[in-house]
Formats: structure tokens, sequence, C-alpha cells
């Protein structure tokens, strides 16, 4: 079991100092379209179960459980999902102190500085935990170590990020290149610079040299510190931000922020906002288990890992219901597809089982190419005839091999 994630004074004695409580913020808005057909706007990635038999929201929100030492979490999404959120928390047993509605997306900057204004007038200490409702975290554990590690840092007034450390020459990741090492601060080091999604060549020399690490999008800070840096640095959208709390309203389970006032914040992220200008960023290495889950690619990686320990080649099928949410991920047979008739009785029966109308077939190569052979092309458009009958739709037929992934949709072929 953990050993709860206690946040004691900053500095001075408890007597004289008050303990310093960490409020999680989830920014549950995104619309993961490019996760398309399994994620779309209306039922985006962080309400999908891809990696569990829970959806990623729910293993943000299990991470973050007050018997671990966190307040109850404060959630950022958008009027379209409330209720979609509000169930799969009930679901759960997640009581959240707050579920905030969005009345228009405007990036990260005004969803954070939203809640931390509504922080602020309950807890002027609080320490607010704002993460991405849509990653995945293999390890519950090392998360809440990277936490307890980084809290020092935040409570001395840096406004910390979380760097993950690099396991390959990563494309589809922003990057941070750390500085220096802070005195008396644990391992966290000051922020050198944020880098944009670089070409491989430069990912390369990035990983090489090991000083960069993939961005997170995981911060911690205290949110009268954010707020003060914020009233320097964008005033305006700490404005807008402000009025959208003070002139909104709770609606049932829900607080709505003002729709006008909100409107007026500029649309940026936090990164653009506060942690690229501001002198007080820090950035804590975290060797962690995590993706951002935000690609197909970054989803075939996943799957790849998964399946890395098997020496034989091996077909996995994801079954999707109406909603384009995934309701089963199995294992269905060796990676033979010679009995191409007999997959697709044990596909179609499957999916008659499970009430699935959609599949997407993931046929591993662990030492081989990924280019789709002839009896891939065939089994797939045999099933795509067969599940026309049967109302079952297949979306792709994915090949992993050992240098990358190829689609038979977006070759093409199906």
């Amino acid at each position: 079991m953990d050993t709860a994630i206690g946040a004691g004074p900053a500095h001075g004695s408890a007597a004289q100092t008050p303990s310093y409580k960490i409020h999680p913020v989830i920014l549950a808005g995104g619309s993961g379209t490019r996760l398309w057909p399994l994620s779309r706007a209306v039922y985006p990635k962080q309400l999908l179960a891809l990696t569990s038999g829970k959806t990623l929201l729910q293993e943000t929100a299990e991470r973050n459980r007050a018997d671990i030492g966190f307040d109850a979490p404060l959630l950022v999404c958008n009027e379209e999902h409330r209720f979609l959120i509000q169930e799969q928390l009930r679901e759960i047993g997640m009581d959240p102190q707050q579920i905030m509605l969005e009345p228009i997306g405007r990036n990260t900057g005004p969803a954070i500085t939203a809640a931390a204004i509504a922080l602020m007038a309950k807890d002027p200490e609080a320490i607010m935990l704002v993460q991405p409702a849509d990653h995945r975290i293999g390890s519950a554990e090392q998360y809440h170590e990277a936490i307890r590690a980084g809290l020092p840092a935040a409570m001395a007034g840096n406004m910390v990020t979380f760097g993950i450390t690099p396991t390959r020459p990563e494309t589809g990741y922003g990057y941070i290149k750390s500085g220096g090492a802070i005195d008396a601060i644990g391992r966290a080091r000051r922020v050198d610079r944020f880098v944009e999604k670089p070409d491989e060549a430069t990912a390369r020399r990035f990983v090489d040299s090991g000083a960069y690490f993939w961005n997170s999008g995981i911060f911690l800070f205290s949110v009268r510190h954010y707020l003060e840096e914020l009233e320097q640095l964008n005033p305006a959208m700490l404005e807008a931000c402000r009025k959208a709390v003070e002139g909104g309203a709770p609606d049932l389970d829900f607080f709505r922020l003002h729709s006008a006032a909100f409107a007026e914040a500029p649309s940026l992220s936090v990164d653009r906002t506060v942690m690229e200008l501001t002198d007080r960023a820090v950035v804590v290495p975290v060797d962690m288990d995590w993706s951002d889950l935000g690609s197909w690619q970054a989803l075939m990686d996943y799957l790849r890992a998964d399946m890395a320990h098997e020496p034989i080649e091996r077909v996995r099928v994801l079954f999707l219901n109406t909603k384009n949410l995934l309701i089963a991920n199995e294992k269905m047979w060796d990676g033979s597809v010679d009995e191409s008739a007999v997959h697709i009785r044990e596909i179609m029966k499957r999916a008659l089982q499970l009430e699935a109308t959609a599949i997407i077939i993931v046929h591993n190569h662990p030492s081989g190419d990924p280019s789709p052979s002839q009896q891939d092309i065939r089994l797939t458009r045999d099933l795509v005839e067969a599940g026309r009958h049967l109302k079952v739709t297949v979306h792709d037929h994915v090949i992993i091999g050992a240098n990358g992934h190829s689609s038979l949709r977006a070759l093409g072929l199906l």
C-alpha cells in the first residue's frame, strides 16, 4: 500500500504554517479526435476503456483517491459530456468536490485558471495537481512517488511539471530541457526551455543528451503562486476567468462558468500562458511508465509492449459497442490466418455474445515486417462481408511489426 502523500508545512513549524492539501484537478474536456473512429467528439478518448476494464477517466480518478492523501478531485469538462463523466465517477464510487463546465473550449490555460480561482476561494493554501483525464500511467505507485518528489518544490512557490525519462526518440511528444538542480529541493531542476515536437534526428539527440524529458502535461503548484504569476504574465486571462467563476452558478451537481466572461479568456495552453514565461518553472524527472495515447501510433506502441513477451504471432480483436466504446480486448488465436473461415466464425460469434457492433483487428508480428500479407487482406475482406450480414463493422486491421505498424484502412486496402 502507498505511503500517504502528506503535504506538510512548506517552512517553519507546524504550529506556524498550515498544512497544504493537494487538490487534484482533472482536465476532461478533450475531444480525442486523433483516435477516430475509436474516439469521437461525442465519446472522446477519456471515456473509453482502452487499456483495462476501466476508462481512462476512471483510471485517472482512481490514482487520486482521498485515502492516498488527496482531497476530492475537481473536474473541468464541457457540457456535452457532463452526465457521462458523472456516471463514470459514480461507477467507481468517486464523489468529486466539483464538476466545472466550460461553456466553450479555451485550451488548458483558462481551464486551469478557473479551477485555481475556485480552489483559492475554498482553501487559500491549496496545492493543485493538474492532469489530463486521458493519459495512461502503468504504475500508480510511480505516480504517487513522483508527486511526493515534486511537493517540496511546489510548496516553495515553484511551478512544477513532471518530465518523463524518454525511452526512445519519440517525435509525437513535446520535450523539456532541464537546467541546474535546485538546492535543498529534492531532485527538482530548473526548466531551461520547452521544445515542440521534434523531428526524429533532433529527438535522438535529445534522448542521447540525457538533459531532455518528455512533457507529461502534469503540473503541481500552489494556487496562490499560480494566480500571482498569471496576474503578471496574462492579466486578461485572469480577469476573464475571475468573472466567469464569480458570474457562474450551480446547476444540479455541476457548476456552470459564465459563458460570455469565459469566452473573453485568451485561448492558450498553460505552457504558453505560464510555464514558458515564468522564472519559477521547475521539472521533476520521473522514470514512469506513461503515454498520452494521443494517436493510433501511441496505442499501437502500448499494444506492442503488452504483447512483446509472446514469442509467437498473435491476433487480438478489439470489440466496440454502438458508441465506439471498447468493451473487450481479447487474444483470439495464434498468428496463422490459414483457417480464415474458422477465425471469422470465432470473431463473429464473440461479437454477437458481446453485442458488439464494430471490431478492430490487431495482428502482432514480433519480429517481422508490418506490411500486410495477402492472407491478412483476404481475412479482413471476408470479415467485412460477414459483418454486413450481422451488422458488425470492421473498422481496421492493424499489423504491428518490429519496425512499426501498418493499417489496411490507411493503405486503402479496406
